[in-house]
């Protein structure tokens, strides 16, 4: 953990699935965006992070929203009593439509 953050980062097993389908070229973005939006203050809403109104298929509570167009999605929720951010999903959404994992997904 790098000095100066409040919560630990941890992935779900699925991203690397999910990142596969994602071009290599936005990799970093994803990344350093996941890195810097959500370890300080992740339950703290914006105008690109926002609390979902029901609850996912893979249990996220948060979406963060970033990229040209708000082209890339993460799907997360927050531990706050264990200071962690579990990183559920993460996906693109192509006009209306949501892929996580290259395939649609409905929320």
């Amino acid at each position: 953990m790098m000095p100066g953050k409040r919560f630990r980062l941890a992935y779900d097993s699925e991203i690397i699935g999910h990142m596969r389908a994602i071009e290599r070229e936005y990799h970093s973005l994803v990344q350093d965006t996941i890195e810097t939006q959500l370890a300080n203050e992740p339950s703290i809403e914006t105008r690109n992070r926002k609390p979902l109104v029901r609850t996912t298929v893979f249990g996220a509570r948060w979406e963060l929203r970033f990229g040209e167009h708000n082209r890339f999605r993460v799907f997360y929720s927050v531990h706050p009593q264990r200071a962690e951010v579990h990183i559920l999903a993460v996906g693109v959404k192509d006009r209306g439509r949501l892929l996580i994992g290259g395939k649609e997904v409905e929320l």
